[in-house]
C-alpha cells in the first residue's frame, strides 16, 4: 500500500547561490502596472504578483509567441514571398510590398527588433498558410506550455476580438522563449541590414532594456491603445534567472517611461531577495519483504533547486508517497515513489524517491531457516 509521510520530515538545505544578502528585508514592488508578474525562468514559480491572472490585451508582446511558433515549425532560410494582406498592416511596418521576397530570418528580425506588423502577418501566412491558421497553432502552443487563460487572434498583438492573456501566462511564454537560443539571437541584435529582392532595410533594436539593465537578455516591449504599454522582460545573474511582465503601465509618454521603471522595481525585487538553494532530504526508512535486512534506506533521486527568500527557506518541508513496504530484491537507483517539497502549503517540487542500496532476496533455505528459527524461539520463551 502507498502512503503519504508527512510534511513536518526535515529538509536539508544547501546554499548554492550568490547575491544579496539572505538577511535583507523583503521591500514587494510598487509598479503603476495594472497587472505584472516576477517568475523563476527554471520552474516557472511566480515570486511576486498583482493582478496576475487577470485577462488583459498584450499588445506586440503576442510577438513573442510568434516568434516560437516560427521557429519551431518553419526554417529560418525559407524564401517568404509577401501576399495582399501584410501590406495593410498599420504601423509600425516595413512597408513591405506584394510579391516582395526575402528569407524568414530577415522578417524575424524586423519582428523582434522593431516589432514590425506586416512581418508578423506575412510570418503567419507562410507558415500557417492563412493568419487564422497561425494563430491556432499559436493557440495550440499556448496550452502546451500550460497557459491558463490566453487566446491569440492576431500574430501582431492588435486589438482584435477576444486577444488577450494574463501576465503569468506571457511571463510563461516568455520563460520558454528565451531558452530558444535562436530567438536570443535575433532578439538580442542590435542593428542589421539586409535587401529583399526589391528594397533594402536597416533596422535597429527598440528595446532600450537589453543596454540600461545590468544581465538583460530580453525580451519584448508593446503598446496599443486598450493594451497601454507593457513589456516583458528578462534578466538572469550568476544562476538566477527571471521574467518580469507589466501590463498596462499606463498610456502616453508617462506610461512609456514607466514600463522600464516598472520592469526595474520588479526585477531588482527578485534578485535583491531570491537566493538559488540546493535541497536534498534526509533518508526514509522503508520496510522490506522477503529479505535479511528488515529495512532498507530511500532518498531524493537528485535535488531540487529553488529560488527562495530567506523567509521561505525556514518554511520547507516534504512529503513522501512511498510504499509502506518493499519486496527484495532491490537494486540502488530504483524508483520507489515520489518526494514533495513545500514552501508553506504550496508544492514548489517533485522528484522520484529511490533506493539507496542493492537488497538481496532471502533464498528458499534462508527462509526457512529464519521460520525456524522463529519457532525455536518461541518453544523457548
Amino acid at each position: 500500500m502507498i502512503k503519504v509521510i508527512g510534511r513536518s520530515i526535515l529538509i536539508f538545505l544547501i546554499c548554492i547561490g550568490l547575491g544579496a544578502n539572505c538577511c535583507a528585508a523583503e521591500d514587494k514592488p510598487e509598479v503603476n502596472a495594472i497587472s505584472a508578474v516576477l517568475m523563476d525562468v527554471d520552474t516557472g514559480r511566480v515570486l511576486w504578483g498583482k493582478n496576475e491572472s487577470r485577462p488583459m490585451a498584450m499588445a506586440s508582446t503576442t510577438k513573442i509567441m510568434t516568434a516560437i511558433v516560427a521557429l519551431e515549425n518553419s526554417d529560418l532560410k525559407d524564401t517568404v514571398t509577401v501576399g495582399e494582406a501584410p501590406p495593410l498592416a498599420p504601423p509600425v511596418k516595413m512597408y513591405l510590398q506584394k510579391g516582395e521576397e526575402m528569407t524568414l530570418e530577415q522578417l524575424m528580425y524586423a519582428l523582434l527588433m522593431q516589432s514590425s506588423n506586416d512581418a508578423a502577418v506575412a510570418i503567419a501566412e507562410h507558415i500557417g498558410g492563412s493568419v487564422e491558421g497561425f494563430c491556432a497553432m499559436m493557440n495550440k502552443k499556448a496550452k502546451e506550455l500550460g497557459c491558463r487563460d490566453t487566446v491569440f487572434e492576431t500574430p501582431n498583438g492588435l486589438d482584435k476580438g477576444d486577444h488577450h492573456s494574463t501576465a503569468e501566462d506571457m511571463a510563461r511564454i516568455g520563460a520558454y522563449a528565451i531558452k530558444n537560443e535562436e530567438f536570443i539571437r535575433l532578439s538580442n541584435t542590435r542593428n542589421i541590414s539586409f535587401r529583399s529582392n526589391k528594397k533594402s532595410y536597416s533596422i535597429t533594436n527598440k528595446n532600450r532594456f537589453l543596454d540600461s539593465y545590468e544581465g538583460a537578455v530580453g525580451i519584448k516591449t508593446g503598446f496599443t491603445g486598450k493594451a497601454g504599454h507593457c513589456f516583458v522582460g528578462a534578466a538572469k545573474r550568476g544562476d538566477v534567472a527571471l521574467v518580469s511582465v507589466v501590463l498596462a503601465s499606463g498610456w502616453g509618454s508617462a506610461g512609456k517611461a514607466r514600463k522600464w521603471s516598472d520592469t526595474k522595481e520588479i526585477l531588482d525585487y527578485g534578485f535583491d531577495n531570491y537566493k538559488k538553494y540546493s535541497i536534498m532530504n534526509k533518508d526514509v526508512v522503508i520496510n522490506v519483504d522477503k529479505s535479511e535486512v528488515e529495512s532498507t534506506r530511500s532518498r531524493f533521486k537528485n535535488s531540487i533547486e529553488l529560488l527562495m527568500t530567506e523567509a521561505e527557506k525556514n518554511s520547507v518541508t516534504c512529503k513522501y508517497n512511498i510504499p509502506d513496504k518493499v519486496t527484495a530484491p532491490l537494486y540502488a537507483g530504483d524508483v520507489l515513489g515520489k518526494g514533495y517539497v513545500f514552501i508553506g502549503d504550496q508544492k514548489v517540487g517533485e522528484v522520484d524517491m529511490i533506493a539507496c542500496e542493492d537488497v538481496k532476496r532471502i533464498s528458499l533455505g534462508g527462509s526457512f531457516g529464519k521460520v525456524l528459527e522463529g519457532w525455536i524461539l518461541s518453544l523457548c520463551s
